[in-house]
């Protein structure tokens, strides 16, 4: 018996001190130190996602730290990206038959580059990223905490209701984490 539990510590001793094989150490390739990211462009009906998006996905390289972000001359790999399209669709409908729940959709087409040899390391002419929210119809809130939406992205202020400027917002944050960690997996 006292042998079985002197195994069973040395093992939980030993699950301890070597981890799940975390590491703090870069996933990357050591040639890659930097990237930069290019303003997406938007060809969207919807006015005002550029920004939001670009500012998102420059935020997550910074907060992550293993890439540092820098000027499009000085970056080993580069981000481009265009706005394809911008959709919301009903989900759920009252007895009036109007929308009480959406789902808002922003796609885009993105590119990471390797700047020094030009080879396109991946490609996605179509990422997602959405969210649901209700209407004030709804008698819901769509005020919730949503990873960090509602801490770090300037809201989208371009559609009719607060409801809609906040899916928006989530949407391009989704979609924004999508590409960083696209980008940081890729290996």
């Amino acid at each position: 018996m006292r042998v079985a539990i002197q195994i069973a510590i040395a093992a939980v001793l030993n699950a301890l001190l070597t981890g799940c094989a975390y590491t703090t150490q870069s996933s990357l390739p050591p040639e890659y130190q930097t990237i930069a990211v290019d303003a997406f462009q938007n060809r969207s009906t919807q006015y005002d996602l550029q920004a939001p998006l670009t500012n998102a996905v420059i935020r997550k390289f910074i907060n992550d730290g293993r890439l540092q972000v820098v000027g499009r001359e000085e970056a080993d790999l580069l981000i481009q990206g265009v706005i394809l399209d911008y959709s919301l669709k009903g989900l759920i409908y009252d007895e009036q038959d109007e929308v009480t729940q959406f789902l808002c959709v922003v796609l885009a087409g993105v590119r990471l580059t390797d700047r020094k040899t030009g080879k396109v390391l991946w490609e996605d002419p179509q990422m997602a990223g959405e969210t649901t929210f209700y209407t004030r119809a709804a008698g819901q809130s769509s005020d919730r905490l949503r990873g960090n939406a509602e801490h770090f992205l300037s809201t989208v202020r371009s559609f009719p209701s607060i409801e809609e400027n906040q899916g928006a917002s989530e949407a391009l944050e989704q979609l924004a984490s999508d590409i960083f960690y696209r980008t940081i997996e890729l290996w």
